[in-house]
């Protein structure tokens, strides 16, 4: 199953360092899916009868499932657009970032895999990411040869045009119609997401009411911390100021402060955890050429030969008209005690490759949230100013929820999710305006990093209360993130047979 996982997503096994992926990528045709796709239905189907442990039985069952379902969705002929998610952004993101010498005569045939796909598909993309899908290819193919284009360069700058035609070919859905429940099985193929991504049997409409009762709870903490720091409780008011105020001064500014956050989290980390990464972390800003795709942030962790560290990067682009109050609980997230310490610690067990790399977004995305909360125990925030970045954060995975399903399961607009981010968080107007064409491009996927938080806060609750003295952080913390990557069913039960041990 995990060599099955690697040929869908090759890169990742590159991002680790695992050279036997170093000469593929995806097979985005029909054909190559379907093949895929029955070799991993014959997995699951000899996995019902194997005596392997119920954990890794558990994760194996989740990925083949997720893999299955993502191929069902047919996602590949309406992902256009500048996210991860779009193959060909993604190629061009992850080429600058991994060895892709033995698969340079390769990309042409994966450009237009892809390209066939969008052309010949009855579920279009919409059409706002098929121009942004245009201006990406055309950024590219008028930019100087890059290094990593090799000898194969004239051959993928000509499938990259070709792909840029098929894109001013399509005719895209409007805005109106934005989620994937306007396409062809779409209801099915978003209640399959939807469980894959929470591992939960969490229906669409339960996840929406979630989302909007943890905004009401947030309103009230904005109240109490934007009293300290402006003398209002008007949240209207704090939100406009966390737009307007408190901004970058330049660029050197968010290392600076990225830098000394992860310090302090380092220094702090031995009270919390017994378990530490055997490698570092530095923090990076992303490239020019990436700047105007790249995410505001982002972790690569470290391969698995130590050759690099951890790298936690940093979109400067447009700094000084962002909120600096996002600083620490970013770094926090994504670096130290977030995805590091949670893929670090994770890579050096000793465990299966399919145990240390599942890709479970609950799982790890509830971790980085859950750190987050977990950075204010820890006493790291260094003013009122920073929990209220944490607080910012906070809303915007709640607000996922509430819009991930607006959009998927009861055909919101776009225009309608954007207005709800307007109105509930203190996301600056850029910001949500990507977020939303993320969640358009990516069903399901944002919904996982609440349901994963509070699971990992209710299990720590529940093992502290049947636990009382004898309650370790420090061995709660080792016990989550040695298992590796696991469904929150599997979570739960772990820990519970963990304070049962004598």
């Amino acid at each position: 199953m995990f060599e099955a996982a690697m040929e869908w997503s090759p890169f990742l096994a590159s991002m680790y360092g695992m050279p036997d992926w170093d000469d593929k990528l995806t097979d985005l045709s029909t054909e190559g899916e379907g093949a895929l796709r029955a070799r991993i239905v014959s997995i699951l189907d000899r996995a019902a009868t194997s005596d392997l442990d119920p954990v890794t039985l558990a994760v194996l069952r989740h990925q083949g499932e997720t893999i299955v379902a993502r191929i069902d969705a047919r996602l590949v002929e309406h992902t256009v657009g500048n996210g991860f998610a779009a193959p060909v952004n993604a190629l061009l993101m992850m080429a600058a970032r991994v060895d892709v010498s033995k698969r340079q005569h390769k990309i042409a045939r994966h450009v237009d895999q892809a390209a066939g796909r969008v052309r010949d598909s009855d579920r279009r993309p919409l059409a706002r990411h098929l121009k942004a899908g245009v201006t990406r290819m055309e950024s590219f193919l008028a930019s100087p040869e890059q290094e990593w284009e090799g000898p194969a360069s004239q051959e993928i700058r000509a499938a990259i045009a070709r792909f840029r035609e098929v894109l001013t070919s399509v005719e895209g859905r409007p805005d109106d119609k934005p989620g994937i429940c306007w396409l062809p099985e779409g209801e099915q193929n978003y209640a399959n997401l939807v469980r894959n991504y929470t591992t939960t049997s969490y229906t669409p409409a339960a996840l929406h009411r979630l989302g909007l009762d943890l905004m009401d709870g947030l309103r009230e903490e904005y109240a109490e911390i934007g009293s300290r720091v402006w003398g209002t409780s008007d949240v209207t008011d704090i939100f406009r100021r966390l737009r307007t105020e408190l901004l970058w001064d330049n660029e050197d500014e968010m290392v600076t402060h990225a830098t000394e956050a992860i310090a302090r989290a380092e220094a702090a980390a031995p009270q919390w955890f017994g378990r530490m990464p055997s490698v570092g972390c530095e923090v990076r800003l992303v490239g020019e050429a990436e700047r105007e795709t790249a995410a505001i942030a982002f972790y690569q962790p470290a391969p698995l030969d130590g050759s690099r560290l951890g790298t936690y990067w940093l979109n400067p682009l447009g700094a000084t008209e962002r909120s600096r109050t996002l600083s620490e609980v970013t770094a926090f997230h994504e670096a130290v005690p977030g995805h590091h310490y949670q893929l670090s610690i994770a890579a050096g067990t000793e465990q299966s490759d399919l145990r240390r790399f599942a890709f479970i977004e609950a799982y790890s995305e509830g971790w980085g949230l859950y750190t987050e909360r977990l950075a204010d125990e820890m006493g790291l925030y260094s003013s009122d100013e920073q929990r209220l970045g944490m607080l910012g954060l906070d809303g915007m995975r709640a607000g996922r929820l509430v819009v991930d399903t607006g959009l998927h399961a009861f055909g919101w607009t776009r225009q309608q999710a954007v207005d709800y981010l307007r109105e509930n968080t203190a996301m600056p107007e850029p910001e949500i305006q990507s977020e939303i064409d993320r969640y358009i491009e990516v069903p399901g996927q944002a919904l996982a990093y609440m349901v994963g938080r509070l699971e990992i806060q209710r299990v720590r609750a529940e093992a502290a209360a049947r636990l009382g003295d004898r309650f370790d952080v420090r061995a709660f913390h080792d016990l989550v993130i040695g298992l590796g990557p696991v469904p929150l069913s599997v979570l739960d039960q772990q820990v519970t047979a963990w304070t049962a041990a004598p």
